[in-house]
């Protein structure tokens, strides 16, 4: 089944294995290695969908034991990034490298202020400039108030990445961060597991599956 978008450039692709692994991951009784482990699954398979239309290819040939084979290879002349808001974003991007080849993995750290809601960096390890061409994913599990993953977004485009070189790839979004995004950054595609209706006072989302680094981490 084609994936459609929700809202403007934010894709739910249609798949029943996504379905399952949100579902296990809403229920407040899934073990914190269980929890860990499926938010990686579901990575694998948000990764795999946004990865679909955006991987450039270089084309030849090789000898297979029987024959030879016109092949296509993804091209590693163009750079192919993801970047985890940590925590909880580890554990979605946890099998990244082993779907992105030549991937190269960048880590943010963004705290949330509890009282006001607003971000603060407290590590940054992207790089000075991105190279000409490069893929961006960009890893944030949940998309509530859409404050951390624009002060993500910003540090990214300072750093010369476009926003149609740059998805986004989250568990669990809810309506005030997708129109943040949509109104700040035109273009921009987002893949999420699924879209809730809303967020609470606290910001979170509603009914959501909790705090994902505290479940992924045990802490």
């Amino acid at each position: 089944m084609e994936q459609r978008p929700v809202f403007q450039d934010v894709f739910v692709p249609p798949h029943p294995l996504i379905k399952h692994w949100i579902s296990v991951l809403r229920n407040e009784e899934t073990p914190c290695p269980i929890f860990k482990n499926v938010m990686a699954e579901l990575g694998r398979f948000l990764i795999y969908e946004a990865s679909r239309d955006c991987l450039p290819t270089v084309s030849g040939e090789i000898r297979s034991p029987v024959g030879v084979a016109s092949v296509e290879f993804i091209d590693p002349r163009d750079p192919i990034v993801v970047v985890p808001i940590l925590r909880a974003g580890l554990a979605l991007a946890e099998h990244a490298s082993s779907i992105l080849p030549a991937t190269k993995t960048y880590h943010l750290g963004i705290s949330r202020d509890e009282e006001t809601l607003q971000p603060t960096v407290y590590l940054n390890k992207l790089p000075e400039r991105f190279p000409e061409g490069s893929r961006v994913f960009v890893v944030d599990p949940m998309l509530a108030t859409g404050g951390t993953v624009v002060a993500a977004l910003d540090l990214i485009k300072e750093r010369g990445a476009d926003n149609k070189q740059v998805k986004v790839i989250s568990a669990v979004a809810a309506p005030p961060a997708l129109q943040k995004l949509s109104e700040k950054f035109p273009g921009l595609h987002v893949y999420a597991g699924i879209i809730d209706p809303t967020v609470n006072e606290k910001g979170f989302i509603i009914p959501g599956l909790g705090d994902a680094g505290d479940r992924s981490f045990g802490t």
